[in-house]
């Protein structure tokens, strides 16, 4: 089997390939674009081939930024478009694919890799773990009242949240530089999130509200008439289902769940992508009318190389822990000093008796501080040497805010 890197010429093979691995058939392509794999990087597409040159297998990876905690911008290959044809699984072809890439990624000098998994059990033996987790809240029209907020600052001031900006309807069509911009501003400051390329909006390649399908777009412009928010949505069948809501503070957030709540003809009102613990349902005034649905993991996060990932993202509390860390799928192991004073980090090899004990995935998902190192304790995953360790783990790998990521690619 020979695996190799895509020219241009092979962008039809590629496509074609990737779709009979899913049983599917590509889209026919539309006006105003809109193809996911319009925004596929040549280069870093990769074939596998039979000894007589057949394709029977394809993965792929865009080049884009990842939030750390800190509001760190950094590199992250986003590993996408991964299939074997049905006639060709359980021979070794996906493991060779995937070993390939992270020596190619490795190559080009990244340290991180993320994707999101069709299914859950396969990634995580190529050292991928979850790290950010989403769900879907229905809420019925009729139960949707908010809340009044009981807090309010000094001297008696309007509660928290209230909002001196309005909302405005737009088409999508209308609006495209608006999305992008409110999206990068809020992306630089959201553990997790993805960058967006210039490139997916112009090509329009991914779901709404990059993509060319039919969308109201509600934009929230702040007391200054300068737009900080949105939400992307569509009505069918008396459900008003909102895509995405981008927000540059709690307040912009909130008027859009207001006027989604607040829409004329419709039965209920389901958002997409909510983080488990945002504060929407307290926002209620019946918190049982929130129905949590679609709960699951979203991004995943593979370490490439560890002491560069861990001196990368901010850290919040001072201390020091010595990780062994096994990588059983490169054959790889390292015991690393973490050690973090005033909110950076330096992490070296050690022969310290270890605190922890982890496999690469689980370093995967406690990275961005969306899973606390002792729930994977207790879920039997990370060995704990010493008392005390777990806890301190935990203090350490939290994040200013929960990870979050809303982009599909």
């Amino acid at each position: 089997m020979e695996i190799r890197p895509t020219t241009d010429k092979d962008l039809d093979v590629f496509v074609d390939t990737v779709h009979a691995a899913f049983g599917r058939f590509p889209e026919t392509p539309i006006e105003g674009g809109g193809l996911w794999w319009s925004a596929l990087e040549t280069d870093r597409c990769l074939l596998a081939l039979t000894a007589d040159g057949r394709p029977v297998g394809t993965a792929a990876a865009h080049s884009f930024e990842l939030t750390l905690p800190g509001e760190t911008l950094v590199p992250a290959a986003g590993v996408t478009a991964v299939g074997v044809l049905p006639s060709h699984r359980r021979q070794g072809v996906l493991s060779a694919m995937m070993r390939h890439q992270l020596t190619e990624l490795r190559d080009r000098g990244e340290f991180l890799s993320v994707l999101l998994a069709s299914e859950a059990p396969i990634y995580g033996r190529f050292g991928y773990g979850p790290a950010t987790y989403t769900a879907r809240l229905t809420v019925p029209r009729h139960e949707a009242a908010l809340a009044v907020p009981r807090a309010r600052g000094a001297a008696d001031a309007p509660a928290s949240g209230s909002d001196n900006g309005s909302v405005e309807v737009l088409r999508r069509a209308e609006c495209g530089e608006i999305l992008e911009e409110v999206y990068d501003r809020y992306r630089r400051a959201q553990p997790g999130a993805l960058s967006r390329p210039h490139r997916w909006w112009a090509l329009r390649a991914g779901q709404p509200p990059i993509s060319p399908a039919p969308r109201y777009v509600a934009v929230h412009r702040d007391a200054a008439g300068v737009p900080d928010g949105y939400a992307s949505y569509s009505i069918e069948s008396g459900t008003l289902t909102v895509d995405e809501t981008i927000a540059g503070d709690d307040a912009a957030f909130t008027a859009l769940v207001r006027f989604a709540l607040g829409h004329d003809l419709v039965s209920q009102v389901v958002f997409q992508h909510v983080p488990p613990d945002h504060p929407l349902r307290w926002q209620l005034a019946d918190r049982r009318a929130g129905e949590v649905s679609g709960d699951m993991d979203w991004l995943w996060v593979r370490l490439l190389d560890v002491p560069r990932a861990l001196t990368a993202r901010g850290w919040f509390t001072d201390g020091e822990l010595v990780l062994d860390v096994e990588d059983p799928f490169l054959g790889e192991h390292g015991r690393y000093l973490l050690t973090v004073r005033d909110g950076k980090a330096d992490c070296v090899p050690t022969d310290r008796e270890p605190d922890l004990s982890l496999d690469v995935r689980d370093l995967g998902s406690v990275y961005l501080g969306g899973t606390a190192p002792s729930t994977l304790v207790r879920a039997g995953h990370i060995r704990v040497h010493h008392p005390g360790a777990a806890a301190l783990a935990d203090v350490l790998f939290r994040a200013e805010r929960s990870p979050h990521c809303l982009h599909w690619f």
